[in-house]
């Protein structure tokens, strides 16, 4: 059982021991920290108000009734979306003119998990020295509680289902009409989590066919919700079964985002951010994008096909949003599936992605097969090397850095190096004495090879 506490909030498993695991008290701690410290970011401000919602997990009833209660105690208004989506408390925190928002997910992680995801007023993730002043807040238990007049109060608001679709369909590009007209049909897994309410409900009012698998919200996974092609084999056979023109798969909190095309092959969660980019880039006449550098060289060629420009960040969603901000990016994300597109807001959006790239299949009227053979072709490899405790793991990357300082080498996150058709990207764990190794190149085999290669170039450094 564990319990990780980051600059991103704090994430555990439910159950045990307090300060091992994600217990009602770590949350209640970790809530209160966090209201304390939107309260010192407005100190003049009368009432504070800060926007939560849910993914389905099992525990997400009870940790969010914690979380709710403990700053309704600090004297902090509380909008309860109820069942929500990642994006949709982002969605929501401007549009409520709130100080910050909480999101009670632990994102792909299987059942056990829950999490508080910390925004600010701009519906964004912290940055990391916000997220370090929280902890400290935590570590010292460093919060005071409203004496009876001055608690807050708690409102739920179940509207944000069809204002974050509305926001949605509003959007420039988004082609209502094109796709109403295309008469699509589509399979959607929604892992038993709220992908299961939003993306159905999106689709119906796109006038597109939807079959729904896997999407009542009661938590209970059917399978490893991480989108990877491992767990989706029963989507892959629906697909084929109903004749649809694609499937859409969706993480527990809808940030990220799959596909699969009509044959039932991966569309590949790489691809999706890169034909979302595609279709924007095209409509716009070119634009630049960002995403993190362990994602796929293909969206830099679509980028560079377009007349754009493309930028690698540090990993992390926070760290591209900053990149794309500094770089006027008019589409990003990361190659996990996370399409963030900045005309809607600054995070991942599954149901801006989805509303993307129906209406880029609408405008293309090729099958989904057909567009995700005209990108590029790129293989990924991931893979991890564990050392021992005492090997430090600063000075090997340092070292293969120097090695290759010949390439094109990038040490912003790790080291990546990119050589002439492919590249590595070494990173080290936070948590644990671990290097993880990613690899692309233009067969699976040349991608598995580079990372054999490198595993063995960093053991004969520790050996």
């Amino acid at each position: 059982m564990t319990l990780i506490k980051s600059i991103s909030g704090i994430r555990g498993t439910i159950g045990g021991k307090t300060a091992d695991n994600l217990t009602p008290i770590d949350a209640v701690k970790f809530a209160s920290a966090y209201g304390a410290f939107i309260k010192n970011r407005n100190p003049n401000k009368n009432k504070i108000t800060v926007v939560i919602g849910r993914d389905a997990r099992i525990s997400g009833k009870m940790i969010s009734s914690l979380v709710a209660n403990t700053l309704v105690g600090l004297g902090i208004n509380v909008v309860d979306l109820g069942l929500s989506t990642t994006p949709t408390v982002e969605v929501a925190v401007p549009l409520e003119k709130a100080d910050g928002g909480i999101i009670l997910t632990a994102s792909h992680n299987p059942k056990q998990w829950n999490a508080l995801k910390l925004l600010n007023e701009k519906g964004e993730f912290l940055n990391g020295a916000e997220g370090e002043k929280i902890l400290a807040l935590a570590e010292n238990e460093d919060f005071e509680f409203a004496e009876v007049d001055d608690l807050g109060t708690y409102t739920k608001d179940n509207s944000y289902l069809q204002k974050h679709i509305n926001e949605v369909l509003n959007l420039e590009l988004v082609d209502v009409e094109a796709i109403k007209k295309a008469n699509f049909k589509v399979v959607v897994d929604g892992v038993n989590s709220t992908g299961g309410i939003f993306i159905p409900a999106l689709l119906d009012q796109l006038n597109v066919t939807c079959v729904e698998l896997y999407c009542t919200p009661n938590g209970q996974f059917p399978h490893n919700p991480e989108p990877l092609k491992e767990h989706l084999t029963d989507i892959s056979e629906l697909v084929v079964k109903e004749k649809a023109d694609f499937g859409i798969v969706v993480d527990p909190d809808v940030d990220r985002l799959a596909l699969i095309s009509e044959d039932g092959s991966m569309f590949g969660e790489e691809y999706t951010l890169v034909a979302c980019a595609d279709y924007v880039l095209g409509r716009l006449g070119g634009g630049n994008t960002v995403s993190n550098l362990s994602s796929s060289r293909a969206l830099r060629d679509v980028t560079e096909k377009h007349g754009g420009t493309y930028t690698a960040s540090a990993v992390g969603e926070v760290n591209v949003v900053i990149k794309m901000k500094e770089t006027n990016t008019v589409i990003g994300g990361e190659g996990n599936g996370g399409i963030i597109y900045p005309a809607s807001h600054y995070g991942r959006d599954s149901l801006v992605g989805v509303a993307l790239f129906l209406s880029h299949l609408a405008h293309k009227k090729v099958s989904c097969k057909t567009l995700r053979d005209a990108y590029p072709s790129y293989f990924m490899s991931k893979n991890k090397i564990k050392l021992t405790p005492e090997i430090n793991v600063d000075a090997i990357l340092q070292t293969m850095a120097s090695k290759y300082s010949n390439e094109d080498v990038n040490t912003i996150d790790g080291v990546k190096i990119d050589f002439a058709d492919e590249w590595i990207h070494l990173r080290k764990s936070n948590t644990e004495p671990i290097i993880r190794i990613y690899t692309e190149a233009k067969s699976q085999e040349k991608a598995d090879a580079l990372a054999t290669r490198f595993i063995a170039e960093i053991k004969a450094i520790t050996a």
